[in-house]
């Protein structure tokens, strides 16, 4: 009120001036202090990585030999863990593609890739799908070279006309041929596909 009475133009804009510096002042405080507490959220996300060289949500891969598709991961998280040359993930989901143009669809709780070999080893809740059978069991490997899915504990493969159960297995994915071992177990319908 004292400035508009004695309208001194240079004291207004002093202050107005004054007030705009000392505004953006005030921002640029809040903003460094700001920063500064998300580095140290990044710093301990990174810790708690396990040493992971980098982490990824929402993890996607294609697998290619000779310029041919031969499967997909995707997961929910990833960690690359260059020192063991290892991906290790979580929520996996794999598609692998045969030479009859048809699929085979693996998921997981939690997924373990090999980065120099290509090999898999998933576990938790693995189920294992084609247009015919569905197979369930807690823990399976993937060999890359030979393109051969196996399990080494129990595996249950339900179809529509048949269940059978078995202590092993082995599944090639170049000959749709498997192998089973130990206690093998099975109720056969009438429509049973060999």
């Amino acid at each position: 009120m004292l400035f508009l009475k004695n309208k001194d133009p240079k004291k207004l804009k002093l202050l107005l001036i004054s007030a705009i510096l000392l505004t953006l002042g005030i921002i640029t405080a809040v903003f460094v202090g700001y920063r500064r507490m998300l580095d140290k959220h990044t710093d301990l996300v990174a810790a708690i990585t396990t040493k992971a060289n980098i982490a990824i949500e929402q993890f996607h891969h294609t697998a290619t030999r000779n310029g041919i598709k031969e499967w997909i991961l995707d997961a929910r998280r990833a960690r690359i863990i260059n020192a063991r040359h290892q991906a290790v993930f979580e929520d996996v989901s794999l598609t692998f593609f045969l030479e009859d143009n048809t699929n085979v669809y693996l998921t997981a709780n939690h997924g373990i890739l090999s980065t120099d070999s290509k090999d898999i080893e998933v576990s938790g809740n693995v189920v294992v799908k084609n247009k015919d059978y569905r197979l369930n069991t807690e823990k399976l490997n993937y060999t890359h070279s030979k393109r051969i899915l196996y399990s080494g504990v129990p595996v249950k493969i339900i179809s529509k006309s048949s269940e059978l159960t078995a202590n092993s297995m082995s599944y090639d994915l170049n000959t749709s041929q498997s192998l089973f071992k130990g206690s093998i177990k099975g109720v056969f319908g009438e429509n049973i596909i060999l």
